[in-house]
């Protein structure tokens, strides 16, 4: 999703949508998630230029047959999402009191995704589009949005009221890519 109306998400809708990313499982119900509405332009216009620099060194990476398909491709809704949010895993959290973490700590970023998908899937409920951006230097986000130290980001999202509603994904719309069956990804042992 990368498409949006400008119309307003309400601060409401926004809130509700978080409480129920807050009701996803997690590792020792340790909730890792930390989530930054990023609204404040200074700091909206740092993300946008870290995107910039970071898509440009991607586009120099593609080769001379895909270069010119990347260079046409919507990669963000950084201007047109009224809602930006960053979504962290504190690693650091003391809820949960570090169960399931011994042997697999990474599960803390793990329980964030799986907030960030119930946010996903409650957004969409409600008619509103989410992209992920993914084309971030992690460290610069993270600087530009004072993170605390413990903080790992996630994911960068732009959530909105899309400009169309389509079952196809634009980058398979616009020749990227095809989506596969779920058989060709099954392995039966």
């Amino acid at each position: 999703m990368r498409r949006f109306r400008r119309e307003a998400v309400s601060a409401e809708t926004v809130a509700g949508l978080i409480e129920l990313a807050c009701r996803a499982p997690s590792v020792g119900l340790s909730q890792p998630w930390r989530f930054v509405l990023v609204e404040d332009g200074v700091r909206r216009a740092a993300i946008r230029r870290n995107f910039e620099r970071c898509n440009a060194e991607a586009l120099a990476t593609q080769s001379s047959d895909r270069a010119a398909l990347y260079a046409r491709l919507k990669l963000a809704g950084l201007e047109d999402a009224p809602v930006h949010l960053a979504v962290f895993a504190d690693s650091e959290t003391p809820q949960g009191h570090g169960l399931g973490r011994r042997t697999m700590p990474e599960m803390i970023d793990y329980s964030t995704v799986a907030a960030i998908h119930t946010l996903w899937l409650a957004a969409r409920a409600e008619g509103i589009g989410m992209g992920w951006v993914s084309i971030l230097d992690p460290a610069e986000v993270a600087q530009a949005l004072d993170a605390a130290p413990s903080w790992k980001l996630i994911g960068y999202f732009c959530l909105g009221y899309p400009e169309r509603e389509d079952s196809v994904p634009e980058l398979e719309r616009a020749d990227w890519e095809r989506r596969r069956a779920g058989a060709r990804f099954l392995v039966r042992r």
